[in-house]
């Protein structure tokens, strides 16, 4: 069965750094590209970076450009999203996902999900 489990999320204070990291299994992983996606209470779920399966083309949300970086090694099959400089906005769950086709960071192409880990910013 397809499994994608998150891990990394916490509590931190604004300006501190997390790493997630999301292991997969199941699926061709070096076949998919991989995603970061958030949602805070009351909001819609949003892309936050995305990365191609094998050139390391990258996509991230304009909000995090520059604080953070998207990785993934296919050997693990597992995807990283270092995030540093955290403000109270990022304060969400944050979910792994994998899509065969999608050529942006769209959750709608997306076709597996985790099930999130917690990030929680304080001010």
């Amino acid at each position: 069965e397809v499994q994608l489990v998150e891990s990394g999320g916490g509590l931190v204070q604004a300006g501190g750094s997390l790493r997630l990291s999301c292991a997969a299994s199941g699926f061709r992983f070096d076949n998919y590209v991989m995603g970061w996606f958030r949602q805070a209470p009351g909001k819609e779920r949003e892309g936050v970076s995305c990365i191609s399966h094998s050139d390391g083309s990258t996509y991230y949300r304009d909000s995090v450009k520059g604080r953070s970086a998207i990785s993934r090694d296919n050997a693990k099959n597992t995807v990283y999203l270092q995030m540093n400089s955290l403000k109270p906005e990022d304060t969400a769950v944050y979910y792994c996902a994998a899509s065969r086709y999608g050529s942006i960071c769209d959750p709608y192409e997306y076709d597996y999900w985790g099930q999130g880990t917690q990030v929680t910013v304080s001010s």
